[in-house]
């Protein structure tokens, strides 16, 4: 099926490596259709990178700093976000509840919970 119209209706749904690949209109739709899809307290749970918000010079810094680079060239649309830009996308898709869950070496655990 396609996404982008709609998702198999879940308790939860698991997301990796997808938001990347699209621009911000494209991930809030898919967004969406994951709230629609999803019962009261169901949760989207995304793995994925996550940009700091300011500069570092840490190893896993310059890998998803290089891996943005890769996904604006490659992909047309696609970034990696950062821990507020992830936010705002899961509060305009309808999501009252966010949290980064917890992070392996350059990777995030990141919530997104339907609370209606």
């Amino acid at each position: 099926g396609d996404m982008f119209v709609s998702v198999p209706k879940g308790d939860a749904i698991f997301m990796k490596y997808i938001c990347h690949n699209w621009d911000d209109e494209h991930c809030l739709k898919l967004l969406q259709n994951c709230y629609t899809a999803l019962p009261d307290h169901g949760k989207v749970i995304v793995c994925d990178h996550i940009l700091p918000m300011a500069p570092e010079t840490s190893q896993s810094t310059r890998s998803i700093s290089n891996l943005d680079m890769f996904m604006l060239a490659y992909f047309e649309g696609g970034k990696e976000r950062t821990e507020q830009e992830f936010e705002a996308l899961a509060k305009m898709a309808g999501f009252q509840s966010f949290r980064v869950v917890c992070s392996a070496y350059d990777l995030r655990v990141i919530e997104f919970l339907k609370m209606h």
